[in-house]
């Protein structure tokens, strides 16, 4: 028996198939900037976009190796 979880992966599977490739980059694009508002909204007080942006960056480069040009782009 399959569970709901699996029929719903393979519903959005199916979903996303469908979509031409601009359709899908426009998907990835408001995902993204509604996770971005989610996380600027959830501080308090609430960030700027700026400086939610910022600090998300800033916790995907931790533990990478350092990069001069990355700091000087992220500060």
């Amino acid at each position: 028996m399959r569970s709901v979880a699996d029929r719903l992966r393979v519903e959005d599977r199916a979903a996303l198939l469908a979509l031409t490739p601009a359709e899908r980059v426009a998907l990835a694009l408001e995902l993204g900037a509604r996770d971005l508002e989610i996380f600027r909204s959830a501080h308090h007080p609430p960030l700027t976009r700026e400086e939610a942006a910022r600090r998300l960056e800033r916790q995907r480069q931790a533990g990478r190796r350092p990069s001069r040009c990355l700091q000087e782009l992220i500060g």
